[in-house]
This record gives C-alpha cells, structure tokens and sequence, in this order.
C-alpha cells in the first residue's frame, strides 16, 4: 500500500510488484494509493479490518466450542503432534496500535466503527488475564459458572445456517497478501465498481440481498450466545449497527432533546428548518398547571 510521491513509486514499482503477494487472475497484491501519507493511512486502516475479521472469527469459534459443544475434531483445527496447539495459546491477545489508530480516526471523522472499536475493546481486558482467572474464581464460587445456561444445541443447525456452502470452493477462494484472505474483497470492489459514489456497502443491492437473507440466523446465533454467558461484542455491535442504519428514524430525537435540556445545545425538527432551543423545565411546568 504505497503512498507519496508518485514520481518515486515509479522508482520502485518494479520491486514492488515483483515482491508482492502474487494471486492468480488478480495479479500482485500492491497499487499506488496517493499523495502524502496516504498510503499508510489506508494499511491502519486495513489493518482496523482486520482486528474486526479476526474478532468476529474468535466469536463464532467461542459460540461454536463453548455453546456448541463442538470438539477439536470437529473444528478442524490443526493438530500439531503434540494435543491441538491452539488449546495451548494463551487467551492474551497483543496490539500494535493500528486497531485503536482506526478508531480514533473513525471518532475523529465522526463514522461508527462499532465492530473495530468491539473487537478493540476485546483486547484490553483479555490482557487482564490473572484479573480474569480470580474474578472467575469469585463468579464459580457464588454459583455463577463459566456458561450459565447448559443448552441443548442442534450441532448441524448451529454449524450449517442453510447458505449451501460448498467446503471445497471455501478452502479455494482465500486469497494473498493479508491476515484475511478472501474473495469477498473481490465483492466489495464489484460493488463500487458499479456505483463509485455508494454511501455504505449495506445499500449496494446484491449486500443488501445477502443481509436480508442472513440476518435472522445472525440474531439467533447472538441470543443464543448472550444467553448462554458469551461475549459477542462483534457480532452484537454489528448487529446494533445495521439495525440502526436500516431504519429511517432512531431514537436520537431524545438523546438530541436532553442535550438541549442539560446544556441548552439546540435541536433541529422535522416538521420546519432552522435551530431551536426549549426551556424544557420551564414547558414542564406549565403542562402541570
């Protein structure tokens, strides 16, 4: 993701398209961003991506091997010779200071990044893992165990959410170049490639479509975690997200209302344009005389 001077890029264009990752019919996996930082910008926040993908995966696994009751075997996961590795990774996740860069931006720029600012969030207390171990031990003690609620789980509804997914083409379509390696950026490019100026992926009719379709399996997999005690801050702010964006009026009118009750920060309305201002406490009184 090179940025600055596009007179020097061609310096080392060479280099670079030679020493990228090489994928089959899309070709190295590097392209000229822009002028100044540009570049880097885009790597944090590619980076930001990331930090989302690899959360929202924990997630699913989580849901999968706590709720689920799914055993190594039956997640793949890949056994070293010596017991499956990953059982033997400490659940203390490490950050380089890309994630939180791309949040303080996203606030800076004033975008909602619920699922980069979860997954975020996440980090910090698995780093409080001696914290956890003690604060787990109180919870246990006080009859309030790792799951709190032992459900009986269909494996094959959980695992299989009806999208006729073909398990060979998923193992083909990974791509090169990053932690996530998918087609679905292949997806996303389409997608502006047939509407430059698109708002949000979420209006793009084909991701509209496969939202639509997915949406209630996703909120069954969320409740279903909640219930059971597992954390989803992936999944459930996501979900928070898109039901807030699809809807053409949110409660915020209130949230407006009280600024303009404790500190007088003004509020637009629907009905004629302008800024205004209500003594609340003052109409409060009136209504009660």
């Amino acid at each position: 993701m090179p940025g600055g001077s596009s007179e020097a890029y061609k310096y080392i264009e060479d280099i670079l398209l030679k020493v990228a990752a090489q994928v089959p019919d899309s070709g190295p996996c590097v392209s000229y961003i822009g002028k100044g930082g540009s570049g880097n910008f885009v790597k944090m926040v590619h980076n930001g991506i990331e930090y989302g993908d690899m959360q929202l995966i924990a997630e699913a696994y989580d849901v999968l091997k706590s709720v689920g009751k799914l055993s190594n075997e039956e997640l793949k996961n890949d056994d070293k010779g010596e017991g499956y590795l990953v059982d033997k990774v400490l659940d203390k996740t490490g950050m380089k200071g890309t994630g939180k860069w791309t949040v303080q931006q996203a606030a800076d720029l004033s975008i909602a990044a619920p699922t980069i600012a979860a997954s975020l969030d996440s980090r910090f207390p698995s780093g409080l893992k001696k914290e956890r171990v003690q604060a787990a031990e109180v919870f246990k003690s006080g009859g309030f165990g790792d799951i709190l609620a032992d459900q009986e789980v269909d494996k094959k509804k959980l695992i299989d959410e009806g999208w006729g997914l073909q398990l060979g083409e998923l193992a083909r379509i990974w791509k090169g170049g990053c932690i996530i390696r998918a087609i679905f950026l292949d997806i996303i490019k389409k997608a502006y490639d047939r509407n430059p100026d698109l708002a949000n992926l979420l209006v793009d009719p084909e991701f509209a479509q496969e939202i639509i379709e997915r949406q209630s399996s996703w909120r069954r997999v969320v409740s279903l975690a909640i219930n059971s005690g597992i954390s989803v801050p992936g999944m459930s702010s996501s979900l928070a997200y898109f039901d807030t964006y699809r809807r053409a009026r949110v409660p915020a009118n209130l949230v407006q209302a009280q600024r303009d009750y404790f500190g007088a920060h003004t509020y637009e309305r629907v009905d004629m344009e302008g800024s205004f201002h209500t003594q609340w406490f003052k109409l409060a009184k009136q209504s009660k005389i």
